[in-house]
Parts: C-alpha cells; sequence; structure tokens
C-alpha cells in the first residue's frame, strides 16, 4: 500500500511538472501562428501594391523583350521567347426573360445593327475566347484573340494587332484590329467586367465596344502620377460608322487618363475622351406610320464625348479579404446629317443631342464573395427632322423621345483567380412603356497563361 501510495505521488509530481511545459509548447505554437499570419498579410499587401504598379505601367511595356539571337534550351526569361503564351476564357449563360429577346431595341436611339440587347432565353455560350500572345522580336509582339460575342453568340476575331516593344520613352505603338482605349470599359474583355452585359450607354452609344481596324498611339508620361494619353486611327465600319468602302479614315479617338494612390487604401483613375465617326447609309429597321417595314439609312457625322472615373478601396491596400469599387461613365452624343427615309425613297435632314450615364459600386464583403448595383440612365432628346409632304415623327417611332432606365443587383463566387460564378437580377426599361424583368446565371473561367487585367 505505501508503495502504491509512493508511485501515485511521483505520478502527480511528473504530471504537475509537465503541466508548464506544455502550457510554454501552447504559448509558442500560437505565437508561431501569429507571426506566420502577420507574414502572410504582410506578402498580401506587398502583392497588391505591386499588382497595382503592375496595372499603372504595363502600358509603357509588355514583358521582357525574347532575344532572338539565343538558341533552344539557353534559359531565356521571357515567357514566350520561343513557345507563346495561350490562354481560354470559357463562360456560359442562363437567361430568364419576362419579354422576348428577339424584339429588343432602346427606344429613342438608332439602332445600332448588331444584337445589343440579352442574350437569347434558357442555356447559352457566354463570352468566350481564345487568345495567343508571343514576343516577335525584340521590338514587336503579338496578340490573337477569336471570341465569342456575350449578347448574340457571333463569333469573331476580337484582336489580332502588333504593337511596338522598347521604343522608350513611354511611347507605344499598335496595328491591327483592337479594342479601342476609350472611356473606362470598353477596353477591357467581357469576361473581366463587373456585370454580365453591358451598361445602356454602351449598348446605345457603342454597340457594346468600339473595335476597329487601324492604327493606337499611346504615351505613359513620365511622371509620378499615372498619366496617358493616346489617338487612334480606324477604317470605320463597325458602329457608330459603317463601312464606306473609300480610302482613308472614318473612325478617329482622342483619349487621356489621370490616376493615382490616396494612401496606401485607395486609389482613382479619370479620364475624358472624344471619338468622331463619319457613318455612310448605316442602315436600321424601323416602321413607318401605317405600320409597314421600312429601312433607314443615317449618313453624316457622330460624335461623342465620354467622361469616366473609377474610385478603388482597399484596407491597407490588401483587397484578399474585403474591397469596394465605384465606377461611372457619361456619354454625350450629337449626330447630324440626312436620313434616307424607305430606302431613299426621301431624304431628311436630322440631328440629335443624346446622352446617357452608368454608375456601379461592387463590395467585396468576404473573401471570395462580391454584391453590387448598377443605375443606367438615358436621355435620347427630341431628334429634329425635317419633314416634308406626306412624312411625319410618326413614320420615325423608334426615334420617340425616350428617358431608358434599368437596375441591376448581381452577387458573384470566385474560388479564386482563375473561376467565377455569378447570379444577376435586372429590372430593363429600354422599350417604350414594357419592363423586361431578367434573371442571369453566368460562369467565367480561364485557363492558360491569362495577362492581368487592367486596373
Amino acid at each position: 500500500m505505501k508503495t502504491c501510495s509512493i508511485r501515485l505521488s511521483a505520478a502527480l509530481m511528473a504530471m504537475a511538472l509537465a503541466l508548464p511545459a506544455l502550457a510554454a509548447g501552447d504559448a509558442e505554437l500560437q505565437a508561431l501562428r501569429d507571426e506566420l499570419q502577420r507574414i502572410k498579410e504582410s506578402y498580401e499587401q506587398r502583392i497588391s501594391a505591386l499588382e497595382r504598379r503592375l496595372a499603372r505601367t504595363e502600358s509603357a511595356s509588355s514583358s521582357a523583350p525574347a532575344t532572338s539571337s539565343s538558341p533552344a534550351g539557353a534559359g531565356t526569361s521571357s515567357e514566350s521567347a520561343f513557345n507563346p503564351a495561350i490562354s481560354l476564357t470559357l463562360g456560359g449563360t442562363y437567361t430568364r426573360l419576362s419579354q422576348d429577346p428577339n424584339g429588343y431595341h432602346i427606344q429613342g436611339f438608332v439602332p445600332s445593327g448588331g444584337e445589343v440587347g440579352p442574350p437569347r432565353r434558357s442555356f447559352g455560350l457566354g463570352e468566350s475566347e481564345l487568345s495567343i500572345s508571343a514576343n516577335i522580336d525584340p521590338t514587336l509582339r503579338g496578340t490573337f484573340t477569336v471570341a465569342v460575342a456575350p449578347e448574340g453568340g457571333t463569333i469573331e476575331v476580337e484582336e489580332a494587332h502588333i504593337q511596338t516593344l522598347g521604343l522608350g520613352n513611354g511611347l507605344r505603338l499598335k496595328a491591327g484590329r483592337f479594342l479601342s482605349g476609350i472611356g473606362y470599359l470598353n477596353e477591357q474583355h467581357a469576361h473581366a467586367w463587373n456585370f454580365s452585359d453591358a451598361p445602356l450607354a454602351y449598348k446605345a452609344f457603342l454597340a457594346n465596344q468600339v473595335k476597329n481596324d487601324g492604327v493606337q498611339v499611346k504615351w505613359l508620361a513620365p511622371t509620378d502620377i499615372y498619366v496617358e494619353l493616346g489617338a487612334e486611327a480606324a477604317s470605320g465600319g463597325a458602329f457608330p460608322s459603317s463601312d464606306r468602302n473609300q480610302n482613308g479614315v472614318s473612325l478617329a479617338t482622342l483619349f487621356a487618363h489621370l490616376g493615382d494612390d490616396v494612401g496606401i487604401s485607395h486609389s482613382w483613375r479619370g479620364g475624358l475622351s472624344y471619338l468622331s465617326a463619319a457613318p455612310r447609309d448605316r442602315l436600321y429597321a424601323d416602321v413607318d406610320s401605317s405600320g409597314a417595314a421600312v429601312t433607314n439609312g443615317f449618313s453624316g457625322t457622330s460624335r461623342t464625348w465620354i467622361v469616366d472615373f473609377i474610385w478603388k478601396w482597399a484596407p491597407n491596400g490588401n483587397a484578399s479579404r474585403t474591397s469596394f469599387s465605384f465606377q461611372s461613365e457619361y456619354l454625350r452624343r450629337r449626330e447630324s446629317g440626312e436620313l434616307a427615309f424607305n430606302s431613299g425613297a426621301a431624304l431628311i435632314p436630322y440631328e440629335s443631342r443624346q446622352s446617357g450615364f452608368y454608375a456601379q459600386a461592387v463590395y467585396k464583403f468576404l473573401p471570395h464573395w462580391r454584391a453590387g448595383y448598377r443605375y443606367d440612365r438615358l436621355d435620347s432628346g427630341t431628334p429634329l427632322l425635317g419633314l416634308s409632304a406626306g412624312i411625319s415623327a410618326a413614320d420615325f417611332p423608334l426615334l420617340a423621345p425616350a428617358r431608358p432606365r434599368r437596375d441591376t443587383l448581381m452577387v458573384d463566387y470566385a474560388a479564386s483567380e482563375f473561376s467565377l460564378l455569378r447570379m444577376q437580377l435586372a429590372r430593363d426599361q429600354s422599350r417604350a412603356g414594357i419592363s423586361d424583368n431578367q434573371f442571369w446565371l453566368q460562369y467565367v473561367v480561364s485557363l492558360g497563361a491569362h495577362g492581368a487585367h487592367r486596373f
């Protein structure tokens, strides 16, 4: 009995001696965990800051140019020294619409001639694209992107251009087919948008996006703040221009963008753009006062001004957990010339002043979850028509004055930077006296070497 008591006392003493060690071990383990978390947060902030700097300076230079004299396997660091960077973006949608998308139009605005409304009902292929890019030599880089349009499902070459490398002094030239640098949203691929479709103003004034065949020059100023100036000259062909079948330039743009950081948590960018087009026989379908189908055509000048602004916030520059962005663009267009009524049966003087804007806010409330709201509004104004005997304003019902609007809500989930699932609800009041309640489900996934999106 005495032996058992001695053994029990020894065991209790051993346990008492071990408890401080266990407590010290727990405290040390917690300290290590805290230190690891601080390191992770520090690296996330540094990565976020580097991403912002990259987005601001990518217009000045692309990746390091390939060295044409390097033999295969020589260890060159360029991603595209011998093999192009290939990326594939896949998108899909399911839509439920209360109105037939085949009859979609924006009241008061001459249709673009393309599919600018919601996609077809039920399941459909969204904006999907295959992109190939590589440095050609130390002076040139090439990009080719073929895409399925997000609305209408047509397959087209979205971009096919070459651009200079290493010109110096912040100068860069581009030639071929490219997305115009006007505004904020226009230069971004549709899969990078925060909502499933384009704002009403982009649909009405730009037919979703301006992309054309021509040349572009950009200059990034050597200043502490972001200053970018650019100009483009193109052949036209697509809305708001038209195919003129002649030599020269039928579409030209000028744009300027400024941006900077405010502390370590805020950043912004603003811009002013100007687009000038000279369409000839830009056709659109309408009905006359008797209800008969007619084809009208516009010839003249089309000039559009765009003011864009975006503000982004992330605590300490770290957007991995929470962030907020506010984005808005205002577009104003003036068109003047002639309307060829009913396939040229009569020529009527025409002039219009129209405007529109959108404003949207997107909040990242959890590491993988975001919610957003967008408000769209247009003002068609009252067109000036030089009516003649036998022709009245009733013969142009699509041009009747209106102030279309739309409200849109979205929630999306991104498991990683390579995949996104989105739900979107919208009440579209673009048509005269008709509301279209829209429900969207969308997925977007990326495969391959996809470059970083712009700021």
